[in-house]
């Protein structure tokens, strides 16, 4: 697997291990799934995502308890597990991502700017949290490729 580009890795290592992917996304839009395709031969892995950037959608797409989000908000390790769990379910994948959190401008429901959770569900299970700056483009671009370097460690310390 190369170091130089953790999309490219990810595409690589998963068609080599016969494993798939999908993805929920909150705060970057679709900006995730985005990066993943732009790598040739992602379609053999990468078997699709929800862009839910409701609590609606969270519910009634990956199945994101009301009562998390009651108690924890969207900003949450809780929710972003839910999304990831919910959107591997949909899909029925062997791994999946989530991204959660708030691009701003400004706070949201008690969670400061630039506050991000990721969820890594799989053979290997990881949460991340990340306090961004940067402006609303630059906390989404940071949330994407934190999920994608992550992602991409997880792949090459875990062997299939």
């Amino acid at each position: 697997m190369t170091t130089q580009n953790p999309a490219r890795s990810i595409i690589e290592t998963l068609i080599a291990r016969g494993q798939t992917l999908a993805i929920a996304e909150s705060l970057t839009g679709g900006g995730l799934g985005f990066a993943l395709t732009q790598i040739p031969g992602s379609s053999a892995v990468f078997l699709g995502g929800v862009i839910s950037y409701t609590s609606e959608v969270k519910v009634r797409e990956l199945g994101v308890a009301q009562s998390t989000i009651d108690k924890f908000t969207v900003v949450s390790e809780e929710v972003a597990i839910e999304m990831a769990e919910g959107v591997k379910n949909k899909f029925a994948t062997t791994w999946a991502i989530s991204t959660t959190g708030v691009a701003g401008p400004g706070d949201y429901q008690g969670s400061r700017e630039g506050t991000i959770w990721i969820a890594i569900r799989g053979p290997v299970n990881q949460t991340l949290a990340l306090t961004l700056d940067g402006g609303r483009d630059g906390v989404r671009q940071g949330a994407i490729s934190s999920a994608i370097g992550t992602f991409a460690r997880i792949l090459i310390s875990h062997t299939a």
